[in-house]
């Protein structure tokens, strides 16, 4: 089994990006807002909590199954240890299953990430973020108040890989993540 996290701030194109791999290896995609996006529809917000239960009862079951592995795509604060301990957290639940980690981080200015946070594919499967204006203020806050993008040399992982994906199409990086571990 393989897990690839796709980590990156806002809009910089995990999703996308992960798309593009699930076309050109056998991982199947788990993008984060595959479990955010039904419970805003159901409780009417975020709930941070059944988000969370969700996503274990997925990575448990497909971490058992007999798939070649999963793209999990993640924004990260690199400066909250609690996102650090969800990794691990996860990888924990992989580990059993001779599970190989890789890391993938996406990274892009804000302007680049403003016009993608409006992309036709963004909003297909994000219905949260179909308010613009609110969706790009959300963007603009989270570059204030975190820290979604790595210091140089702070990824201890093995396996790891930073793409600056500013002029790099989604499926032109999905084939250097796919090249770069042998996907």
């Amino acid at each position: 089994m393989k897990l690839v996290f796709i980590l990156g701030d806002a809009a910089v194109g995990k999703m996308t990006v992960g798309q593009e791999l699930m076309k050109i290896t056998d991982l199947r995609l788990f993008h984060n807002h595959m479990t955010i996006e039904p419970v805003i529809e159901i409780f009417g917000r975020y709930d941070a909590k059944t988000t969370a239960e969700m996503r274990e009862v997925i990575f448990r079951n497909f971490a058992a199954s007999e798939n070649y592995g999963m793209i999990f795509t993640l924004m990260m604060d690199f400066d909250l240890p609690s996102e650090w301990e969800y990794l691990e957290h996860i990888k924990k639940i992989f580990e059993p299953y001779g599970t190989e980690f890789y890391y993938a981080e996406l990274i892009a200015p804000q302007e680049i990430r403003l016009q993608r946070n409006v992309t036709e594919n963004r909003l297909k499967h994000k219905a949260s973020k179909r308010d613009i204006q609110s969706s790009n203020q959300r963007l603009i806050n989270d570059d204030q108040n975190h820290r979604c993008v790595s210091y140089e040399g702070e990824i201890p992982f093995g396996n790891y890989l930073r793409i600056d994906n500013t002029d790099l199409g989604p499926a032109e990086t999905a084939r250097i993540i796919q090249q770069t571990f042998d996907l």
